[in-house]
């Protein structure tokens, strides 16, 4: 649940302000459980089946070729979107971490440091499913918490800047504006851990008296109260500290002390390599299923080794060819992730479909008991 856009979150507080800013995050905070909540619960809403894929979720809302029509091309742009952004925050992060340890050394660029970080995934991309990258995943929720804890920890360490300012940036009224709307984007992005809470839900075993709904719902909760732990801290203190001044990655604008910002952006790189792999376990599976049940394919190891290897290679070549986190950043929150969880209201027997302000890509969320949906 904790995305490397907690490192922007300082950032996009600057281009917000501290008025709107605060109560943007706080309230992502808060209609993102609220939406996740939902997504839970509706896992099993139909007696004897499980929406283990956000696309059986649509379909059983708005048909057999709507739903898919409707909620793949959002889904597999978000999972994409992420890939591409890890694929820079990842490079970014060892050229910090080799730029820190090493300053005399002669200068890298960021591309060699992106093909770096994506050799790993031509190799960790083979490993099946979601359970078999639970080690991953738990290394990259510790390093998460780990380089939050330091980006805070040295912004306290290096105290208020002489001269913040804490105004907004932009010399013109167009300027701020932009920066503001590019601010919400990056909040949105920062928020975006729903997108295979379906296909995680579904490897707990559910039975009538246990539902899967339980232990998952402990696991959200626990997940939120670390996404707080380490987004609060790191948007406020970085923003206080800093001000404007403030980098679109927190940890560039930390130099000293040079060995734990060097441990911190190590920790960045361990982390989005486990989210790497969260978000393309999807889009494999998407790809994978399509090839076998649609285009004849027959599964084997190397149809998986050609897909995978390939969805790598994709993402690589283009996070080396626009690496600009923080447009990146604002880009896939404000667009990719443009909320879309509906709620469904009867009201003198309208049905109104009301689209939550804020927030990362929210799958279509139908009360399917209780409403009737009129496409």
């Amino acid at each position: 649940m904790v995305g490397a856009g907690v490192l922007s979150l300082p950032y996009a507080l600057s281009q917000l302000g501290w008025g709107p800013g605060v109560p943007v995050l706080v309230l992502s905070w808060i209609i993102t459980l609220y939406t996740l909540w939902q997504m839970v619960e509706m896992h099993e809403m139909v007696p004897g089946k499980r929406f283990d894929r956000y696309h059986k979720l649509g379909q059983y809302a708005f048909g057999e070729k709507l739903g898919l029509y409707i909620v793949v091309p959002q889904q597999l742009l978000v999972e994409v979107s992420v890939c591409i952004v890890y694929m820079v925050t990842g490079g970014q992060s060892l050229k910090k971490f080799h730029d820190t340890v090493c300053s005399t050394c002669k200068q890298i660029k960021l591309t060699y440091f992106i093909m770096i970080f994506a050799s790993v995934h031509f190799m960790l991309s083979h490993l099946p499913n979601f359970n078999s990258i639970s080690g991953v995943s738990l290394a990259a929720a510790v390093m998460s918490l780990s380089y939050s804890t330091i980006a805070w920890g040295a912004s306290v360490d290096k105290g208020v800047q002489p001269g913040v300012d804490y105004g907004y940036k932009a010399k013109t009224a167009a300027g701020t504006v932009f920066n503001f709307f590019s601010g919400l984007g990056e909040v949105a992005f920062a928020y975006a851990g729903h997108n295979v809470v379906l296909e995680i839900q579904a490897t707990i075993p559910s039975t009538p008296e246990k539902p899967s709904k339980g232990p998952m719902w402990k696991g959200v909760v626990i997940a939120y109260i670390v996404v707080s732990l380490c987004y609060f801290p790191v948007t406020l203190i970085g923003y206080w500290m800093f001000g404007n001044a403030i980098e679109d990655n927190i940890l560039i604008t930390l130099e000293k002390p040079a060995w734990l910002i060097a441990m911190a952006n190590m920790f960045v790189v361990i982390h989005v390599i486990g989210s790497y792999q969260i978000y393309a376990m999807p889009v494999f599976d998407m790809i994978e299923t399509v090839l076998v049940k649609k285009l004849n394919f027959s599964p084997s190891t190397t149809l998986r080794f050609v897909v995978r290897n390939f969805f790598v290679a994709f993402t690589m070549f283009i996070a080396i060819t626009f690496p600009f986190f923080d447009g990146l950043l604002s880009f896939f929150g404000g667009f990719a992730f443009a909320p879309t969880s509906y709620y469904i209201y009867i009201i003198f027997g309208v049905c109104l479909m009301v689209l939550s302000p804020i927030g990362g890509l929210r799958q279509i969320i139908i009360e399917a008991k209780s409403y009737e949906f009129y496409s």
